[in-house]
């Protein structure tokens, strides 16, 4: 199952994404900077892998705000290259007329994660792969759609690495 969604034109600049990482957790966190709303879903969209690997999307007044992502098992590094995203815009997720007080919402998916060899670039894709057109959603931010609107991946751009505490 996929997750609809509509991509508003940005008409002004482009969001800054600060992304961290927890180090307990190896959960990589990304903040949107400067993103306006409108009406809309606000709290949560959850993809979970079967594997236990789940991307958590950060919705407030109807615009993805940030997001957080664990891919379990580890991610595959491979030259990944970015695609050339052309246009720019805000992610919106509807409410929806039948639940319009809903504030979570989990689908269950596929997902597979990759990055380059340095870790700065990160690609996750949702669901099989399939024809996608890429939309700019922030500084290092690239979001994929399919033909029907369904989110069908992400690139992160500009990644810091992962610093993991030292054994004592």
């Amino acid at each position: 199952m996929g997750l609809a969604a509509q991509v508003a034109a940005l008409s002004g600049p482009l969001p800054k994404i600060r992304f961290t990482w927890d180090a307990e957790t190896e959960i990589l966190a990304g903040r949107l900077d400067g993103v306006a709303g409108g009406p809309g879903l606000t709290g949560s969209v959850e993809l979970e892998g079967k594997d236990g690997s789940f991307i958590v999307l950060d919705v407030a007044d109807g615009v993805m705000r940030g997001l957080e992502i664990v891919v379990w098992p580890r991610v595959q590094t491979a030259p990944v290259v970015p695609p050339d995203a052309r246009e720019r815009g805000r992610l919106l997720i509807p409410t929806r007329v039948s639940q319009p007080g809903i504030a979570a919402v989990e689908l269950d998916t596929h997902l597979l994660a990759e990055r380059s060899e340095d870790g700065s670039t990160i690609h996750v894709r949702v669901g099989p792969k399939r024809k996608v057109t890429a939309t700019r959603l922030a500084d290092g931010l690239i979001l994929e759609l399919d033909r029907r609107g369904g989110i069908a991946g992400f690139w992160l751009l500009g990644v810091p690495r992962l610093e993991l505490p030292k054994a004592s």
